[in-house]
């Protein structure tokens, strides 16, 4: 753990992101295994990558954005507060779009219309969660210390953990729908390879820019919370809320643990 701090943070921001990319490379292999994925298993790892999600909004990117702020000699509450509401609204605008999107080709029963459809939802749910990675492991550009590396890699956990449903939920409708196997893999994993890409880019920014650092904690803060609030909860709900409820809180208690006994 010692040997990652020193490592320069767009180099472990690539990393993680291609860990977050990994596991949806494996949700997506199961295609090649099953036609069907235990339900409740997925219910249970899309509430314990929404609480570690949660908790991590907070402990690793809000929190920092504010004490970070009190450092630039900001006023402490401006840029996160600005930087959380836009977060929220990018990822609002986002979902707004898609749906204009899939009611212009809802009266299109064309299969390949409906693979484009489901791979375009999970890329662009991706963006911010790449984009939140790359401004954590940013943020080690300001704040090195372990608490601030071990928040962001746990923020990457969460994620990662949460993508591997999210592979399967593209891979195994496409192979339903007549794809075949490997097609069916490739576009499962194509969903998950944006996150590298806006991670870098997060990265760089909060490196390169380090007075508007705050903002860009908070807006993935933001970005974070109203992905989850708006599709993981309700998709991990969805069939069995009670199991999706017990991973929830067992991932925010473990994100809370790890940064009050390492903080």
């Amino acid at each position: 753990m010692q040997h990652l701090i020193t490592l320069h943070p767009l180099l472990l921001a690539f990393l993680a992101t291609i860990f977050t990319w990994f596991l949806t490379f494996l949700g997506a292999l199961v295609v090649c295994f099953f036609k069907k994925v235990n339900l409740n298993f997925l219910d249970v790892m899309l509430g314990f990558g929404a609480g570690v999600m949660i908790a991590a909004s907070f402990w690793s990117l809000l929190a920092p954005a504010i004490e970070l702020s009190i450092k630039l000699n900001f006023i402490a509450w401006i840029l996160p507060s600005l930087g959380f509401i836009c977060g929220g609204l990018f990822v609002i605008f986002a979902d707004r779009f898609l749906d204009k999107t899939i009611k212009v080709n809802e009266n299109n029963n064309s299969s390949k219309k409906r693979s484009v459809l489901l791979v375009l939802a999970v890329t662009l749910h991706n963006i911010p969660e790449g984009l939140a990675v790359g401004v954590a492991f940013g943020g080690l550009f300001a704040d090195n210390s372990m608490t601030t590396l071990i928040g962001a890699m746990m923020l990457a956990l969460g994620i990662g953990l949460q993508n591997f449903p999210e592979g399967a939920a593209v891979s195994l409708p496409l192979r339903r729908e007549g794809y075949s196997i490997k097609k069916s893999l490739f576009y499962g994993q194509l969903s998950g390879l944006v996150e590298p890409i806006s991670g870098i880019f997060g990265c760089l920014a909060a490196i390169s820019i380090q007075a508007i650092l705050p903002f860009l904690l908070a807006f993935s803060a933001g970005a974070m919370v109203l992905v989850v609030a708006s599709e993981l909860i309700p998709e991990a709900c969805r069939n069995h809320k009670n199991l999706a409820c017990f991973g929830l809180i067992i991932g925010f208690v473990l994100m809370m643990i790890l940064d009050v006994s390492l903080g």
